[in-house]
Protein backbone atom coordinates (compact mmCIF):
# COMPACT_ATOMS: atom_id res chain seq x y z
CA UNK A 1 0.00 0.00 0.00
CA UNK A 2 1.08 3.24 -1.05
CA UNK A 3 2.19 5.85 1.68
CA UNK A 4 0.69 9.41 1.10
CA UNK A 5 2.32 12.02 3.27
CA UNK A 6 0.72 14.49 4.93
CA UNK A 7 1.81 18.05 5.00
CA UNK A 8 -0.05 20.21 7.35
CA UNK A 9 0.74 24.06 7.51
CA UNK A 10 -2.51 25.52 8.54
CA UNK A 11 -0.58 26.58 11.78
CA UNK A 12 1.76 28.63 9.47
CA UNK A 13 -1.44 30.35 7.19
CA UNK A 14 -3.46 31.24 10.68
CA UNK A 15 0.39 33.37 11.39
CA UNK A 16 0.91 35.04 8.36
CA UNK A 17 -2.69 35.90 8.21
CA UNK A 18 -2.67 37.31 11.29
CA UNK A 19 0.73 39.43 10.59
CA UNK A 20 -0.76 40.79 7.42
CA UNK A 21 -3.89 41.97 9.42
CA UNK A 22 -1.69 43.18 12.23
CA UNK A 23 0.59 45.12 9.63
CA UNK A 24 -2.71 47.00 7.52
CA UNK A 25 -3.92 48.05 11.41
CA UNK A 26 -0.81 49.02 12.69
CA UNK A 27 0.51 51.23 9.23
CA UNK A 28 -3.56 51.98 8.65
CA UNK A 29 -3.62 54.38 11.80
CA UNK A 30 -0.27 55.61 11.07
CA UNK A 31 -1.92 56.78 7.67
CA UNK A 32 -4.78 57.75 9.18
CA UNK A 33 -3.17 60.26 11.49
CA UNK A 34 -0.67 61.30 8.79
CA UNK A 35 -3.66 63.00 6.98
CA UNK A 36 -5.21 64.20 10.23
CA UNK A 37 -2.20 66.16 10.69
CA UNK A 38 -1.76 66.97 7.17
CA UNK A 39 1.37 64.96 6.77
CA UNK A 40 1.62 63.74 3.29
CA UNK A 41 5.66 62.54 3.00
CA UNK A 42 4.79 60.71 6.18
CA UNK A 43 1.40 59.30 4.46
CA UNK A 44 3.64 58.24 1.53
CA UNK A 45 6.59 57.21 3.96
CA UNK A 46 4.46 54.63 5.32
CA UNK A 47 2.64 53.23 2.60
CA UNK A 48 6.15 52.24 0.97
CA UNK A 49 7.33 51.19 3.93
CA UNK A 50 4.41 48.27 3.96
CA UNK A 51 5.32 47.38 0.74
CA UNK A 52 7.99 45.36 1.43
CA UNK A 53 6.70 42.94 4.15
CA UNK A 54 3.45 42.51 2.41
CA UNK A 55 5.40 42.10 -0.78
CA UNK A 56 7.29 39.17 1.42
CA UNK A 57 4.29 37.89 3.23
CA UNK A 58 1.83 37.92 -0.32
CA UNK A 59 4.51 36.07 -2.23
CA UNK A 60 4.82 33.25 0.53
CA UNK A 61 0.81 32.92 0.63
CA UNK A 62 0.87 32.75 -2.69
CA UNK A 63 3.54 30.19 -3.08
CA UNK A 64 1.51 28.37 -0.61
CA UNK A 65 -2.20 28.51 -1.79
CA UNK A 66 -0.74 27.74 -5.26
CA UNK A 67 0.92 24.29 -3.70
CA UNK A 68 -2.47 24.18 -1.94
CA UNK A 69 -4.91 24.06 -4.83
CA UNK A 70 -2.84 21.44 -7.00
CA UNK A 71 -2.39 19.02 -4.05
CA UNK A 72 -5.61 18.96 -2.82
CA UNK A 73 -7.06 16.19 -2.22
CA UNK A 74 -4.55 14.02 -2.15
CA UNK A 75 -6.68 10.74 -2.29
CA UNK A 76 -10.36 10.57 -4.17
CA UNK A 77 -11.24 9.15 -1.52
CA UNK A 78 -10.05 10.86 1.48
CA UNK A 79 -12.81 12.79 1.80
CA UNK A 80 -11.37 16.41 0.94
CA UNK A 81 -12.38 17.42 -1.57
CA UNK A 82 -13.54 20.73 -1.87
CA UNK A 83 -11.07 21.81 0.59
CA UNK A 84 -8.68 23.70 -2.28
CA UNK A 85 -11.33 25.52 -3.06
CA UNK A 86 -12.52 26.44 0.46
CA UNK A 87 -9.09 27.02 1.89
CA UNK A 88 -6.78 28.17 -1.13
CA UNK A 89 -9.15 30.21 -3.59
CA UNK A 90 -9.93 32.74 -1.16
CA UNK A 91 -5.83 32.41 0.25
CA UNK A 92 -4.07 33.27 -3.84
CA UNK A 93 -6.86 36.17 -3.56
CA UNK A 94 -5.33 37.55 -0.61
CA UNK A 95 -2.07 37.36 -2.02
CA UNK A 96 -2.86 39.10 -5.16
CA UNK A 97 -4.16 41.86 -3.32
CA UNK A 98 -1.22 42.21 -1.32
CA UNK A 99 1.57 41.61 -3.85
CA UNK A 100 -0.16 44.33 -6.03
CA UNK A 101 -0.53 46.61 -2.97
CA UNK A 102 3.26 46.52 -2.74
CA UNK A 103 3.78 47.29 -6.08
CA UNK A 104 1.79 49.98 -6.67
CA UNK A 105 3.25 51.66 -3.37
CA UNK A 106 6.71 51.38 -4.36
CA UNK A 107 6.07 53.15 -7.59
CA UNK A 108 3.41 55.77 -5.97
CA UNK A 109 0.85 54.69 -8.01
CA UNK A 110 -2.76 54.78 -7.48
CA UNK A 111 -3.91 52.37 -4.56
CA UNK A 112 -7.66 52.67 -5.61
CA UNK A 113 -7.07 50.07 -8.42
CA UNK A 114 -5.65 48.04 -5.52
CA UNK A 115 -8.42 48.49 -3.33
CA UNK A 116 -10.84 47.60 -5.83
CA UNK A 117 -9.13 44.37 -6.40
CA UNK A 118 -9.53 44.25 -2.56
CA UNK A 119 -13.29 45.12 -2.36
CA UNK A 120 -14.02 42.11 -4.95
CA UNK A 121 -11.80 39.34 -3.05
CA UNK A 122 -13.85 40.07 0.39
CA UNK A 123 -16.82 40.10 -0.55
CA UNK A 124 -16.43 36.81 -2.72
CA UNK A 125 -14.74 35.79 1.11
CA UNK A 126 -17.59 36.46 2.71
CA UNK A 127 -19.66 34.18 0.38
CA UNK A 128 -16.58 31.45 0.78
CA UNK A 129 -17.25 31.55 4.66
CA UNK A 130 -21.21 31.54 4.58
CA UNK A 131 -21.02 28.36 2.39
CA UNK A 132 -18.59 26.90 4.18
CA UNK A 133 -20.77 27.46 7.55
CA UNK A 134 -23.82 26.25 5.70
CA UNK A 135 -22.46 23.50 4.18
CA UNK A 136 -24.03 19.56 5.22
CA UNK A 137 -21.38 17.94 7.07
CA UNK A 138 -19.44 21.26 7.74
CA UNK A 139 -16.36 21.85 6.28
CA UNK A 140 -14.73 22.27 9.57
CA UNK A 141 -14.83 21.28 13.16
CA UNK A 142 -15.00 25.03 14.14
CA UNK A 143 -17.72 26.17 11.39
CA UNK A 144 -19.25 29.34 13.23
CA UNK A 145 -14.74 30.42 14.45
CA UNK A 146 -14.17 29.83 10.68
CA UNK A 147 -17.46 31.89 9.24
CA UNK A 148 -15.79 34.58 11.85
CA UNK A 149 -12.30 34.57 10.33
CA UNK A 150 -13.68 34.58 6.59
CA UNK A 151 -16.27 37.28 7.82
CA UNK A 152 -13.66 39.61 9.44
CA UNK A 153 -11.09 39.65 6.51
CA UNK A 154 -13.80 39.99 3.59
CA UNK A 155 -15.33 43.42 5.68
CA UNK A 156 -11.36 44.58 5.75
CA UNK A 157 -11.20 44.39 2.00
CA UNK A 158 -14.10 45.73 1.56
CA UNK A 159 -13.16 48.64 3.30
CA UNK A 160 -9.60 48.74 1.29
CA UNK A 161 -11.40 50.48 -1.18
CA UNK A 162 -13.19 53.61 -0.06
CA UNK A 163 -9.77 53.81 1.81
CA UNK A 164 -7.62 53.87 -0.87
CA UNK A 165 -9.91 56.70 -2.88
CA UNK A 166 -9.34 58.95 -0.09
CA UNK A 167 -6.20 58.55 0.57
CA UNK A 168 -5.39 58.96 -3.56
CA UNK A 169 -7.74 62.06 -2.98
CA UNK A 170 -5.45 63.19 -0.25
CA UNK A 171 -2.49 62.25 -1.66
CA UNK A 172 -3.40 64.45 -5.18
CA UNK A 173 -4.13 67.30 -3.10
CA UNK A 174 -1.44 67.39 -0.36
CA UNK A 175 1.74 66.92 -2.64
CA UNK A 176 0.16 69.73 -5.07
CA UNK A 177 0.55 72.16 -2.05
CA UNK A 178 -2.95 72.42 -1.00
CA UNK A 179 -3.13 72.22 2.69
CA UNK A 180 -6.01 69.86 3.38
CA UNK A 181 -6.36 70.13 7.56
CA UNK A 182 -4.81 72.54 9.71
CA UNK A 183 -2.02 71.34 12.69
CA UNK A 184 -4.22 72.70 15.15
CA UNK A 185 -6.77 69.97 14.09
CA UNK A 186 -10.09 68.92 12.06
CA UNK A 187 -12.45 70.96 10.95
CA UNK A 188 -9.94 74.20 10.09
CA UNK A 189 -8.16 75.54 6.99
CA UNK A 190 -6.04 78.45 6.81
CA UNK A 191 -6.71 81.20 4.65
CA UNK A 192 -4.94 84.28 3.39
CA UNK A 193 -6.19 87.47 4.79
CA UNK A 194 -7.30 90.18 2.85
CA UNK A 195 -4.82 92.47 1.22
CA UNK A 196 -4.94 95.55 1.83
CA UNK A 197 -2.63 99.32 0.79
CA UNK A 198 0.38 97.32 2.66
CA UNK A 199 3.00 95.82 1.42
CA UNK A 200 4.00 94.29 4.15
CA UNK A 201 3.97 90.12 4.56
CA UNK A 202 0.46 89.01 5.83
CA UNK A 203 0.55 86.11 8.29
CA UNK A 204 -1.34 83.56 7.82
CA UNK A 205 -4.44 82.72 9.42
CA UNK A 206 -6.44 79.85 10.55
CA UNK A 207 -10.10 80.26 10.72
CA UNK A 208 -13.17 78.06 11.21
CA UNK A 209 -14.74 77.01 7.48
CA UNK A 210 -18.04 77.84 6.69
CA UNK A 211 -20.37 75.23 4.92
CA UNK A 212 -20.44 75.29 1.48
CA UNK A 213 -17.90 77.69 1.01
CA UNK A 214 -14.72 77.08 -1.03
CA UNK A 215 -11.25 78.45 1.14
CA UNK A 216 -9.90 81.41 -0.17
CA UNK A 217 -6.23 79.24 -0.17
CA UNK A 218 -7.53 76.78 -2.30
CA UNK A 219 -7.18 73.77 -0.13
CA UNK A 220 -9.49 71.15 0.66
CA UNK A 221 -11.10 70.56 4.00
CA UNK A 222 -10.84 66.88 4.59
CA UNK A 223 -14.53 66.04 6.34
CA UNK A 224 -15.02 64.01 9.23
CA UNK A 225 -16.77 60.93 7.33
CA UNK A 226 -13.81 61.17 4.83
CA UNK A 227 -11.09 60.27 8.12
CA UNK A 228 -13.90 57.67 9.37
CA UNK A 229 -13.70 56.09 6.62
CA UNK A 230 -9.86 55.85 6.36
CA UNK A 231 -9.86 54.73 10.07
CA UNK A 232 -12.46 51.58 9.55
CA UNK A 233 -9.97 49.98 7.27
CA UNK A 234 -7.28 49.88 9.89
CA UNK A 235 -10.33 48.81 12.97
CA UNK A 236 -11.34 46.27 10.42
CA UNK A 237 -8.18 44.95 10.20
CA UNK A 238 -7.22 44.90 13.80
CA UNK A 239 -10.47 42.87 14.43
CA UNK A 240 -9.30 40.78 11.27
CA UNK A 241 -5.94 39.72 12.95
CA UNK A 242 -7.37 38.98 15.92
CA UNK A 243 -9.97 36.39 14.25
CA UNK A 244 -6.84 34.78 12.96
CA UNK A 245 -4.53 34.79 16.09
CA UNK A 246 -7.93 33.19 17.68
CA UNK A 247 -8.56 30.26 15.30
CA UNK A 248 -5.07 29.58 15.44
CA UNK A 249 -5.02 28.98 19.15
CA UNK A 250 -8.26 26.91 18.61
CA UNK A 251 -6.93 25.10 15.65
CA UNK A 252 -3.51 24.15 16.52
CA UNK A 253 -3.44 21.78 19.39
CA UNK A 254 -6.16 19.28 16.85
CA UNK A 255 -3.30 19.59 14.02
CA UNK A 256 -0.15 19.39 16.20
CA UNK A 257 -2.00 15.98 17.67
CA UNK A 258 -0.25 14.45 20.78
CA UNK A 259 3.09 15.63 20.21
CA UNK A 260 6.36 13.24 20.14
CA UNK A 261 4.63 10.44 21.36
CA UNK A 262 2.96 9.92 17.71
CA UNK A 263 6.23 10.96 15.61
CA UNK A 264 7.45 7.97 13.19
Amino acid sequence: MAFTPFIDDLALIEVMLATVAALLAYAGVLIWWGIRTNDPRGVRGVLRGLSAPLALLGGALFAISLWGEMTWPFLASDGLGGYNIFFFDPLVMIAIVLVSYAIAAQFSLKLQYVGLIALICGAVTIVYGYTGYTATPAFTKDPFDTLLLYLSFGVTGISAFPASVLVDYYLKHAEMGQPILAPGGIGRTYRMPRVTNSRGAQPVVPTAPVTGETPASGGVHFAYWAQAFVLFFPVFAALASIAAFWYFGITLPGHIGSGPANAP
